[in-house]
């Protein structure tokens, strides 16, 4: 069978798309059996807007279902629905005309358990953490003042553009080298691990920032890849990880030297202010200038203190003064050898003189002589002679011989007396 289809066109009126759109709500909505359904199925692209909302999409390995949930349903969740968590939800099936889709109007949510990738997340984090990769202990300072940052992102993504921004405002010092890579998909581990070997073998970089913007939980996956974790703790340059949003974390985050919540944020992180750094030096510079002026002060008063000593020390008078005592102790040391040998010459004559005057010859030049016998003995008393012995007398000019004719005693003292 044959259709004419222009014939069709011209004889059937067409819709407009509002009214097929209401035809299809009015028949999803006039379904009973869609009115209460409950869905199961896994979290992602949650978003939580200002408005209290929340909207977020259900899948399975097939396909996907959006669904949304009014802020007077929400606020007893609390922080229940999160990306990757597989939940019951229970609601009706509606139409949202302006885009011409169908969705899930969820009134209750019932969690049902962690889901396959958050399964895998927590899996992997555990094994990792008990290999030492998250330790405290192993994490690096960041420099205070880079030379070159290395960063591994995309070059078409915001990400690399809130960086580039955030250091030419902060700090356009430094040197940033970019290392491109993909951020998300099957390829992306593979090659943001590339793009950290390729920063570490150029060996210039003072730190590496590892960044891409928010996703959902699938998206920001190849962050979680082992491999990157690996690289990410084995990088000779500290790293720091800006991936995601604030509430996003990624095992990359676990394994970095330092996690940011966002891209901006990290480089935030990793460059100082110019501006603050400008009031620093300007502080230290005036700080400098007081200590010196301080110092200069100190140093002139103590200068004048001296100059007061010195006038009340008169110090050419004292020269003066120590020049004359110098000149006479040397005149006395000079005259000590001569006056000391005309004192022991004077000294000496006296004892010569006291010598001699109770010497022999100062005896016998008074009348006295000395006798003595043949054998040399001196005679002191009568009994050591006897009649007859030779004797031999000396007196002041000479000596002479005697013979002992007698000897008798001297009755008055009972001596003898020699003749």
């Amino acid at each position: 069978m044959q259709y004419n289809f222009q014939s069709i066109l011209q004889h059937n009126e067409p819709w407009k798309v509002s009214e097929l759109t209401a035809r299809i709500r009015d028949v999803l909505e006039s379904d009973g059996a869609l009115a209460d359904v409950r869905v199961a199925g896994e979290v992602s692209n949650l978003s939580r807007p200002a408005s209290g909302h929340l909207y977020f999409t259900l899948k399975d390995e097939a396909s996907q279902l959006r669904c949304v949930m009014w802020r007077s349903h929400a606020v007893r969740l609390g922080q229940l629905l999160q990306n990757g968590a597989a939940v019951i939800a229970r609601g009706r099936i509606g139409v949202y005309e302006r885009d011409g889709v169908y969705q899930l109007y969820v009134e209750a949510l019932m969690r049902q358990g962690i889901g396959d990738l958050n399964a895998e997340f927590e899996r992997l984090k555990l094994r990792l953490q008990a290999e030492g990769l998250f330790d405290a202990a192993r994490k690096r300072q960041l420099p205070y003042l880079p030379r070159v940052l290395g960063v591994v992102t995309s070059p078409s993504g915001a990400a690399w553009q809130d960086i580039l921004n955030v250091l030419r405002r902060r700090y356009p010092l430094v040197e940033v080298l970019l290392s491109p890579t993909l951020v998300q998909g099957e390829e992306a581990p593979e090659q943001i691990v590339r793009a950290i070997e390729r920063l570490n073998a150029l060996g210039t970089c003072d730190v590496i920032l590892v960044a891409r913007g928010g996703g959902s939980l699938e998206e920001l996956w190849a962050f979680n890849d082992e491999r990157v974790v690996r690289a990410i703790a084995g990088s000779r340059a500290p790293v720091v990880s800006g991936v995601g949003h604030e509430i996003d974390y990624t095992l990359a985050d676990f394994a970095a030297d330092v996690r940011a919540p966002t891209p901006s944020a990290a480089a935030e992180i990793i460059a100082p202010d110019i501006n603050e750094l400008r009031l620093q030096v300007d502080g230290l510079g005036i700080a400098m200038t007081d200590l010196m002026k301080a110092r200069l002060a100190d140093a002139q008063t103590q200068l004048n203190a001296l100059h007061r000593a010195l006038r009340l020390l008169n110090l050419a008078n004292q020269l003066a003064r120590q020049r004359e005592r110098l000149n006479d102790l040397r005149a006395r040391l000079a005259s000590a050898p001569a006056h000391l040998l005309s004192l022991s010459r004077l000294r000496f004559d006296g004892l010569r003189a006291r010598l001699e005057s109770v010497g022999p010859a100062a005896t016998l030049a008074r009348g006295y002589a000395i006798v003595r016998r043949a054998d040399g003995r001196v005679v002191r008393s009568v009994g050591d002679v006897a009649t007859g012995d030779s004797l031999q007398v000396m007196v002041a000019d000479g000596e002479f011989n005697a013979r002992v004719e007698s000897a008798r005693a001297d009755h008055k003292d009972g001596r003898r007396t020699t003749t």
